[in-house]
């Protein structure tokens, strides 16, 4: 039995909750926003603003549009015997923490150790935007972006490691600016085998980088 997409889910998700909501339900949502916040949606400067609230949400949960499985189904098996790590470092990321709906800003590393095949390197990007353009959890998306490249490529290992900060820290409830949370998922080779885990983190660098946003 295929296993569903990851675009299937969310909309099957999205079915146990009553379906997506038009436009203009999140529309008048925002003014209801408004409204709470104390200020009047119906004044000049914020006429407008429930529409482009909407538009850039269009593209911040981008992410639930696409099967990050598809970027990784084109591979190239002509390379020559190659089969030493490959590493994408600094992927810069835009998500938000699906507990206040405030951004985490950063970047991930992701290497992989291959069997036979590669994958385009735009493509390990794409993986990233696709899990990252969602309301996340830094956790749960530091595994899910491992799962899906061990799962689709069958490489010897997988490591991801992200950097991030979270404004959800900075800029409310303890208001710690200047801090940057830390995870990584290894899996295969790049877990079992300490050798190869020291070359992926030498090849990151280490975990020192303060993000803007």
């Amino acid at each position: 039995m295929t296993a569903p997409s990851d675009s299937n889910l969310a909309k099957a998700n999205l079915k146990t909750v009553g379906g997506r909501p038009s436009r203009e339900e999140a529309e008048r949502a925002v003014e209801t926003l408004i409204r709470w916040a104390g200020d009047n949606p119906e004044r000049e400067g914020l006429l407008e603003t429930p529409a482009r609230v909407i538009r850039s949400y269009e593209e911040f949960f981008d992410g639930y549009n696409r099967d990050p499985v598809t970027y990784l189904q084109r591979t190239f098996e002509e390379i020559n015997g190659y089969d030493e790590m490959v590493v994408l470092k600094d992927i810069r990321f835009e998500s938000h923490c699906e507990h206040h709906m405030l951004p985490i800003i950063g970047r991930i590393h992701v290497g992989y150790l291959p069997k036979k095949r590669v994958v385009g390197i735009s493509k390990l990007a794409r993986v990233v935007e696709a899990y990252a353009r969602r309301l996340q959890v830094q956790e749960k998306m530091t595994a899910q972006i491992a799962k899906c490249i061990q799962d689709v490529l069958d490489p010897k290992g997988v490591a991801v490691m992200v950097e991030a900060t979270h404004q959800c820290m900075t800029t409310r409830g303890v208001h710690k600016a200047g801090v940057t949370m830390v995870t990584s998922q290894m899996l295969g080779a790049l877990r079992e085998d300490p050798k190869t885990r020291r070359e992926f983190l030498a090849a990151v660098g280490s975990p020192s980088r303060t993000f803007d946003g």
